[in-house]
């Protein structure tokens, strides 16, 4: 494991994870959406997106956090990816997680409550498109992501 991209929800955790993965991994970490959101909240024009993903994926060894819904160029990453992770957390609970952090806006709040019915399908089909190889965790529970960090720390242990 040492191109890792994952994907989810918004306020699912992707960031969380991402951040614990990259300790436990020793694999340096990129959010996305730190990368991507202009000032104001505006989007990074496609062409641009596509051309600074190219660039993050260059690099040996990475964890690529996010999931820009309808905004993004999701394969250029998941070509190059060894393995996805996607958060399929619950409605109920990223839509809590989401009101706790901070006001969002009503893009983000429809990409929420249609992320079962209009994203997972997009990304499972791009996924079995783009990235026929790698290894894919559909994690649908903190719990299965406790499990998941429990199982890389342990392989991680084993490969010093």
């Amino acid at each position: 494991m040492k191109r890792v991209v994952i994907l989810g929800r918004g306020a699912a955790g992707k960031s969380t994870l991402a951040r614990q993965l990259g300790e436990i991994a020793g694999l340096p970490v990129v959010e996305l959406d730190k990368i991507f959101w202009r000032s104001g909240m505006l989007p990074t024009p496609r062409v641009e997106w596509i051309q600074l993903q190219q660039s993050l994926i260059e690099k040996e060894a990475w964890v690529l956090d996010g999931d820009l819904g309808p905004y993004d160029a999701v394969e250029v990453r998941l070509r190059a990816a060894d393995t996805i992770i996607l958060l399929n957390f619950s409605l109920f609970r990223c839509a809590l997680h989401a009101f706790r952090r901070a006001p969002e806006r009503a893009d983000f709040w429809r990409w929420v409550l249609l992320y079962r019915r209009e994203s997972v399908p997009r990304l499972t089909d791009a996924i079995s498109r783009n990235a026929p190889n790698a290894t894919v965790h559909i994690l649908r529970t903190p719990k299965a992501v406790t499990g998941f960090l429990a199982d890389v720390g342990g392989q991680s242990r084993l490969a010093r």
